[in-house]
């Protein structure tokens, strides 16, 4: 099946919503590389309905108007990326969670780096939050559309990590806190 798709400005640079069918099958960045994601020939439709539907949505994220998606979703990739995918999706709006957060999620706590790949891999940026995954630190890790595009998502969404030393003070504080209220089967 071909893809058809339709190029948006933003405040994180040209996005390119990318339709498989009914569903959207990826966000690009504006220099995403070619080999990132793998969907073949692409053919412009600019009134396709599901990229519609994704660029009002995207539209009314950007402007603070909405925290959840809901779009139709198309992930093509193997059954591990799809796991992680999947598990990106349940990261509430305003949150982070580290890769190996992820990997326990999953049920696949040794598979931190396989993560971090799958996560690169992420075809549908912004929607599948993958901007909301971080370092077990912290600290910005890399990102398809770039550490200040990562950034940008993660202030407009109320999360300042101004600095890798601050985020790494922040994400251990986090984490302390978390140990802390496990240990005491309390929440704060």
């Amino acid at each position: 099946m071909h893809c058809v798709c339709k190029i948006m400005p933003s405040p994180v640079g040209e996005l390119t919503l990318v339709a498989r069918g009914d569903a959207l099958a990826a966000i690009l960045w504006q220099d995403d590389q070619p080999t990132r994601v793998r969907l073949g020939e692409l053919r412009e439709d600019g009134a396709h309905p599901v990229l519609l539907q994704t660029q009002q949505q995207l539209r009314e994220y950007f402007a603070g108007m909405r925290q959840q998606f809901e779009v139709p979703l198309d992930f093509m990739g193997t059954d591990f990326q799809k796991q992680v995918w999947q598990a990106l999706l349940t990261i509430p709006f305003g949150q982070t969670r580290s890769y190996g957060e992820i990997a326990r999620q999953i049920g696949r706590p040794a598979a931190v780096r396989a993560v971090g790949a799958a996560n690169g891999k992420n075809p549908i940026s912004i929607i599948a939050p993958c901007h909301r995954v971080i370092g077990a630190t912290g600290a910005l890790t890399g990102f398809a559309g770039g550490l200040e595009a990562k950034q940008t998502l993660l202030a407009l969404e109320g999360i300042a990590l101004s600095s890798e030393q601050d985020a790494q003070k922040t994400g251990l504080a986090m984490r302390r806190a978390r140990q802390v209220d496990l240990a005491q089967g309390k929440l704060f």
